[in-house]
């Protein structure tokens, strides 16, 4: 019947309208689970760095291997945080697309007529590119040509290179800047030479050693993880 009045008369407006803030709430609710997620990550990668930490103190013979490995995680840390404002800033894009999707339909409401919108259409080429939203956004756009608030034309071009930074290798300034804020510089100040330790460690010694006795299968753990939220 619905689509018998669309035959007839046009696309109903109000359902339109129903629809593509459905699809806005699809997305925005897929970027807050990702977010989520990705904050856990950074909590999960910051008691990795001070657990090194604590292995460095209490083992100064690995002080070494353990300033190897706060180094690979404060890196992992990096590109967490750089999808996390990625994400962020694409929330905030979508945000401003729901609401002048509402008030272009408003403005049709009121004045019968509709313009098209240069701003809209602009975020959404932008969004559409987000690996985490493609499928969504499409369907969105879609929505949009049909109700008439932007032009039959996405931009499926790569994304510019501020969105691979995380492909990118991080500078050393910038790994010592999180080492820093997380340790405060309680690594670097570990003993350079050996100390010898008793037979029987102390159990926080114990504890740290537990911690890192397989880094290769944590860290490759949480790469998959970040990998899955951007694939």
């Amino acid at each position: 019947m619905e689509s018998l009045k669309a035959v007839f008369f046009g696309p109903d407006p109000e359902a339109q309208k129903r629809k593509c803030n459905t699809l806005i709430r699809q997305n925005t609710r897929q970027l807050e689970r990702d977010l989520v997620q990705l904050r856990a990550l950074d909590n999960k990668t910051r008691k990795h760095i001070t657990s090194a930490s604590r292995r460095a103190q209490y083992n100064p013979s690995q002080a070494k291997q353990a300033m190897s490995e706060a180094k690979t995680f404060a890196r992992e840390l990096i590109r967490i945080r750089k999808q996390i404002s990625r994400l962020s800033t694409s929330q905030a894009q979508l945000q401003s697309v729901g609401m002048q999707v509402n008030e272009a339909f408003s403005v049709r409401k009121i004045q019968g007529s509709l313009k098209k919108s240069t701003g809209i259409m602009k975020d959404v080429n932008t969004l559409v590119r987000m690996p985490e939203l493609t499928s969504t956004m499409h369907q969105l756009s879609t929505e949009l040509v049909r109700a008439g608030i932007i032009e039959e034309y996405v931009d499926e071009a790569l994304p510019d290179d501020s969105l691979l930074e995380d492909e990118l290798d991080e500078a050393e300034e910038e790994v010592d800047k999180i080492l820093q804020e997380i340790l405060q510089g309680k690594l670097s100040q570990a003993p350079a030479k050996p100390v010898a330790q008793p037979v029987d460690q102390t159990p926080v010694a114990a504890e740290a050693e537990d911690e890192f006795e397989d880094q290769e299968a944590t860290l490759e753990q949480m790469r998959d993880r970040l990998e899955l939220l951007k694939s």
